[in-house]
């Protein structure tokens, strides 16, 4: 069986990452028209990475975690990895596209917080930022086409300025729908937040059932549910990210980062380290701020057995 689907659950398609060559990191920025026609995707779908649309043009409505807000351009949309989102009804939808995953986010390890807060926001106005917003995104268009030295460095800074933009965002109008509460969302925004404590990717999957009031079946079917993967893969995730950000933002041994992401046997965490990112942590902290792609991310595109 894929290791990210269950039959017993919702059949939703997951989009993955892939950027082609020449940029070989977990980075995209276009159109709806350049990105593909899955940006305009009408069917339910999870993504593996965070997007940010600013719809520019067009019509229908966007469809967030089951909450639908109608598509009133100048205006922006945050997914983020395991939520579920389709266009309804859109009729020629354009504006800017932006796929990152969280080895994007390294040097601002505070913007995934915010990213989290912006989606729960299906759609809403860009208001007085706009006119800035859409600046910054023609700004990182250029950089991503034209390769020029350090243009990945100015693309993270861009992103953490667009982040910070689009939280200056109003919120929902009076009156609009509150997000459904939806009890598998709720129990893995739980699990993220505590996955996200100091030292919480080295706890077992058990731990974080029994801290949550669940029984370990329960609470690796509603993790499932919310967002297409197994706890453990999700803990797992979170020791690699943070093991990432150690080796790039620090001049800890591996030794110290092993112990620091649950790992009592460095050796371990080494072989660990390679499976999930195909490179040993020495390799990734020499290549980090150059060219580090991990070669396991995927296309931008459906999962192979989806739509």
């Amino acid at each position: 069986m894929d290791p990210l689907r269950n039959p017993r659950l919702p059949d939703l398609p997951l989009h993955r990452l892939e950027v082609p060559l020449p940029h070989l990191m977990p980075f995209a920025i276009g159109t709806f028209d350049t990105i593909g026609p899955l940006s305009r995707a009408s069917f339910p779908h999870r993504h593996t990475f965070y997007e940010i649309v600013h719809v520019t043009g067009g019509s229908g409505a966007h469809v967030l975690d089951l909450v639908r807000r109608p598509v009133e351009p100048p205006q922006l949309c945050v997914i983020t990895p395991g939520q579920v989102h389709h266009w309804a009804e859109a009729d020629g939808l354009t504006g800017q596209v932006v796929l990152f995953d969280e080895d994007f986010l390294l040097p601002h390890a505070d913007d995934a917080a915010a990213l989290r807060v912006l989606a729960g926001r299906p759609g809403h106005p860009a208001a007085d930022q706009a006119a800035p917003i859409a600046a910054l995104l023609a700004e990182m268009g250029r950089e991503y086409r034209d390769l020029r030295p350090g243009y990945r460095n100015v693309l993270r800074a861009c992103l953490h300025i667009l982040i910070t933009r689009a939280s200056r965002t109003p919120g929902p109008p009076p009156g609009a729908p509150a997000p459904a509460r939806d009890r598998s969302a709720e129990l893995a925004a739980a699990f993220g937040r505590l996955l996200c404590e100091p030292g919480g990717a080295g706890r077992p999957v058990g731990w974080y059932a029994r801290e949550l009031g669940l029984s370990a079946g329960h609470f690796q079917t509603l993790v499932r549910r919310a967002t297409g993967l197994s706890p453990g893969r999700l803990i797992r995730r979170q020791q690699t990210l943070e093991a990432k950000r150690l080796l790039s933002g620090t001049t800890m041994t591996v030794r110290q980062i092993a112990h620091l992401t649950g790992f009592s046997d460095p050796a371990y965490f080494c072989r660990f380290f390679r499976r999930e990112t195909g490179m040993s942590p020495g390799e990734f902290r020499d290549r980090a701020g150059r060219n580090h792609h991990d070669p396991r991310i995927e296309s931008i595109a459906a999962h192979p057995d989806g739509p």
